[in-house]
């Protein structure tokens, strides 16, 4: 059963077009301007796409795109490897989309968190992996994730943040929509309207 935060999000398809380019948009800007150490729109992008095109190459590919292009102006990760972890980790949040649809603001909320948890194992576990930085021991993993912990401190909060707010946006511009469609829909029954109304009176005269 859909949320009601999912009714909100219903667009036609010129729209989600519109948004889709909107949302690699927010997601390049916000990555290249970060208040503080990993604070991006990422989670909030990728739940918004999840959630407005459902678990689908569209859907993931506005992580993707976003990251390819703010790339461009940013430094390399070092290896393939990290890249890939990197990419697919940003990539994850669409797969909670579906349950924003279903569970509203409660999956807003939790899936950000859970797209912060799922960046900051996955990333660090490679670093600790491919470097020489830690001891490939249990004791050297533990420490290379205390070591990370103060770049991860804000990464919630930002995700969070990000996520209402982009979702408040989205609600908005749903809401806007379903005023408008109504308006565009009155000269389409009157027509349809009119050219029953004919037919029957010239059916009525060949009776």
């Amino acid at each position: 059963m859909a949320s009601k935060l999912g009714d909100s999000l219903k667009f036609s398809s010129r729209a989600k077009i519109a948004l889709w380019l909107a949302l690699v948009a927010v997601g390049i800007c916000g990555r290249l301007w970060q208040p503080a150490y990993n604070v991006t729109p990422f989670a909030a992008i990728g739940l918004a796409a999840g959630s407005l095109f459902g678990i689908s190459l569209a859907a993931a590919a506005v992580p993707i795109v976003a990251l390819v292009i703010s790339n461009m102006a940013l430094p390399g990760y070092g290896s393939t490897v990290m890249a890939l972890v990197v990419y697919v980790s940003l990539a994850c949040p669409v797969l909670f989309g579906n349950l924003v649809q279903r569970q509203g603001w409660i999956a807003v909320l939790g899936g950000s968190l859970a797209s912060s948890l799922i960046f900051f194992t996955t990333t660090n576990f490679t670093t600790w992996a491919l470097s020489e930085l830690y001891p490939h021991t249990l004791s050297g993993l533990t420490t290379c994730y205390i070591a990370a912990l103060p770049f991860y401190r804000w990464m919630p909060v930002g995700d969070a943040v990000w996520s209402i707010s982009l979702f408040s946006t989205l609600v908005a511009v749903g809401r806007i929509q379903q005023l408008v469609q109504p308006i565009q829909a009155i000269p389409v029954t009157t027509g349809h309207q009119q050219t029953v109304d004919r037919l029957t009176d010239e059916q009525s005269g060949r009776q």
